[in-house]
């Protein structure tokens, strides 16, 4: 009923309550009776809607933060424009809110298909870098036709006060294997955050970063040489980001020393030990960086690498900077990404029972620019270096033959959506004692819950 009718029966009740009695007939009065019903039915009317509309909206918002606890564990290859331009994040924040779902704290569950075709010069799936006693993964997808290494991760809130996480990674043989499993804190004191298990160092710009969103599709040759590709291992970590107006944060990680370059766990069982601080931020609306340094120490007894066997220190520091350019932030159309490390290392100890003190160094270089929607070209440059180990290890992998190690690498990339990728790369590598130009066709589908990804 529109504001014109209420006026109307209001100024009829007036006058007639102003006539006088005896010029009200029964008629009239009944009229003004009905008036007066309309408008209390009508009334009534409104208040039921307006409730039912609250106890809607109520509902509305409910189920948004419900949602938004989901949603906060739900994001998409690298490449995602709506992906945040700053996060080092690896889980979502505990909610505060009371309202929860029955299956809030089930499981997400996500799969990564990660597949290559390879053609090159010369054969694939056995590398060897010169002047280096190289483990863990460094080589590239067999010829032909491959699997890769595909994921199956879980991962949840566990109650207010931890997250968890689990990746089981299948081998392009079907071997299966824990990549990693661990509990992380969620709720500590002063901005402190504790994971322990089995994860990825926090060492380096990419480290932390699982291979199928590496920004191109094999380890820069550093990482392969010095971490054998991804340094991951049981262990503890501690970080804490400091309550101040501009992103800083500080890490301290101790592990079993089971994977390279650390073997044996030595020292019971806590064989390798780390340190990182890291700093970024906004410079303005469309640029933004991070900064980093990184210092790692393990200690090996009987490392093999194909036969030779390390036993000593290993120490490596890695300095590494990243910058990235939006048109005011927004990543949709237009972006540039650049980054760049620097590693130093030493090994001191005995190679095949031979004291060796070595010192090696290594850097890279890489940008890659998205000019539209889901289209990205990149370029990479990665070098190598270290010194003569001296007369008695001449001729061994420590002896690089006067080989100056590099890889340069261009890829072209499309993604058809926020949860395929489809990758041609092109390497020329020259880090190994036979010459190799390598092509890679790559492919990678996420589908199901899956981790937000960092900076």
């Amino acid at each position: 009923m529109h504001f014109s009718t209420y006026a109307a029966s209001a100024f009829a009740a007036a006058a007639l309550l102003s006539t006088p009695a005896h010029a009200q007939g029964a008629d009239d009065i009944a009229a003004l009776r009905r008036d007066m019903e309309t408008l209390r039915q009508d009334y009534e009317a409104r208040v039921s809607d307006l409730e039912a509309r609250l106890a809607q909206a109520e509902a509305d918002a409910a189920a948004a933060r419900q949602a938004a606890e989901r949603a906060s564990q739900i994001d998409v290859v690298e490449g995602d424009p709506s992906a945040p331009v700053l996060s080092e994040a690896t889980t979502p924040a505990s909610s505060a809110s009371p309202v929860q779902s029955a299956n809030l704290f089930n499981p997400g569950i996500s799969v990564v298909l990660n597949g290559f075709v390879t053609a090159a010069s010369e054969e694939t799936g056995a590398e060897r870098i010169a002047g280096i006693a190289s483990g863990g993964e460094i080589e590239n997808p067999p010829l032909g036709l491959s699997l890769g290494e595909s994921e199956i991760s879980l991962s949840a809130n566990i109650d207010p006060y931890f997250y968890g996480f689990m990746v089981a990674a299948l081998g392009n043989s079907g071997e299966i294997g824990i990549e990693e499993a661990y509990i992380q804190s969620t709720n500590l004191p002063a901005n402190l955050t504790f994971t322990a298990g089995r994860f990825f160092s926090g060492i380096g710009y990419s480290n932390e970063t699982h291979a199928h969103n590496w920004a191109f599709s094999d380890a820069a040759l550093p990482y392969r040489a010095f971490l054998g590709s991804q340094l991951g291992d049981d262990g503890v970590q501690l970080v804490w980001l400091a309550p101040i107006d501009f992103y800083l944060l500080f890490g301290a990680e101790a592990f079993r020393g089971e994977s390279y370059p650390a073997a044996g766990a030595q020292n019971d069982g806590v064989g390798a030990y780390s340190a990182f601080v890291r700093t970024g931020g906004d410079i303005d609306v469309s640029n933004s960086y991070l900064a980093s340094v990184s210092y790692l120490h393990t200690r090996a007894l009987d490392r093999d690498s194909d036969g030779d066997l390390f036993s000593g220190d290993t120490e490596l520091l890695i300095g590494s900077l990243t910058y990235k350019w939006a048109p005011n932030g927004n990543r949709l159309n237009r972006n540039f990404t650049a980054a760049g490390e620097v590693f130093f290392g030493n090994e001191d100890g005995t190679f095949n029972g031979i004291p060796v003190d070595q010192d090696r160094f290594g850097w890279y270089a890489q940008g890659v620019y998205q000019w539209m929607p889901r289209w990205r070209v990149g370029l990479r440059y990665a070098a190598l270096g270290s010194d003569d180990p001296g007369a008695p290890l001449a001729g061994t992998a420590l002896n690089d033959l006067g080989i100056d190690p590099f890889t340069a690498t261009a890829l072209l990339e499309v993604d058809p959506s926020e949860f395929s990728r489809l990758r041609l790369q092109f390497s020329r590598d020259e880090s190994g004692f036979d010459p190799n130009d390598i092509l890679t066709l790559q492919y990678t589908v996420i589908y199901g819950v899956h981790g937000a990804h960092r900076y």
